[in-house]
């Protein structure tokens, strides 16, 4: 009852406060993700991306000056990966915090004999659970075109993890989607990963993905939606399990007349 009564007020907010057509067209002309998307995907995400905005608050931070355009940019990518999932898989947060380049974030952590220690980390985006989500503007803008980054993407590929609890690569699966084969797949691709950087081999993902279960779930994620040739070439079993539980088909979209862009030389997978 809950779920048809938001759903309802949603449209009835949505005729009210939709991004106008001509501000839409301006804010998406800039992203190459959104113009790869068919007129009927567009407006789900103008839909889609008119109530982020209006469900989520975006705070600057660090003397960042927040235009409507950033809002949009931001609106844009966050929502692309829920286009077939609706605005409920961001449910249990409310802001996303804008500083102008890379911060500094503290963390805590226990070693293995029981001692909490302090740090600062350099971070271009970190989501929090139950939390905000926080981005570099400068970062935003410089991987809102770059195939194979994507740094909202990136967080909020965290977000949809986090609802399942730890973040650990294992975001909630649909009911037709068995929970040992996206294990096994997502492991063996980890693992094969974890080998080649540890050998120094090239690797056709960020090698940050390398770092835990979680990353590597959400650098792929970023990668499925900017280069899924990559993903598809490199790792087809993952790209099969993304578009399971995505229900998107990111490679589909790629114009006929544009060329794929260039996966880097591979050897093959580490035994």
């Amino acid at each position: 009852m809950l779920a048809l009564l938001r759903s309802w007020l949603r449209r009835r907010r949505l005729e009210r406060i939709r991004i106008p057509a001509s501000t839409w067209r301006a804010a998406v002309a800039v992203l190459p993700l959104a113009d790869r998307l068919n007129p009927t995907e567009r407006d789900r995400l103008r839909d889609l991306a008119t109530l982020f905005l209006h469900e989520k608050a975006l705070e600057p931070a660090g003397g960042l000056e927040l235009t409507p355009e950033m809002g949009l940019c931001i609106a844009a990518q966050a929502c692309l990966p829920i286009l077939n999932l609706g605005l409920d898989y961001y449910r249990g947060w409310s802001s996303v915090i804008l500083y102008p380049e890379g911060f500094l974030a503290r963390h805590e952590y226990t070693d293995p004999n029981g001692l909490v220690h302090s740090d600062h980390r350099p971070l271009i985006g970190e989501a929090w659970e139950r939390g905000p989500v926080i981005l570099s503007w400068a970062d935003v803008a410089a991987s809102a075109a770059e195939p194979g980054y994507n740094v909202v993407i990136h967080e909020m590929a965290h977000k949809l993890d986090m609802l399942t609890g730890e973040v650990n690569g294992l975001p909630p699966l649909h009911r037709n989607m068995p929970i040992q084969e996206w294990s096994r797949v997502f492991n063996d691709a980890y693992q094969r990963l974890c080998r080649e950087v540890d050998r120094g081999l090239p690797t056709l993902l960020d090698p940050y993905a390398a770092d835990s279960p979680g990353e590597f779930f959400a650098v792929i994620s970023e990668a499925f939606f900017t280069a899924p040739d990559r993903v598809l070439t490199g790792y087809p079993e993952v790209y099969q399990q993304l578009q399971a539980f995505y229900r998107q088909d990111p490679l589909a979209r790629q114009p006929l007349n544009e060329p794929l862009p260039a996966a880097p030389d591979l050897p093959g997978p580490a035994p």
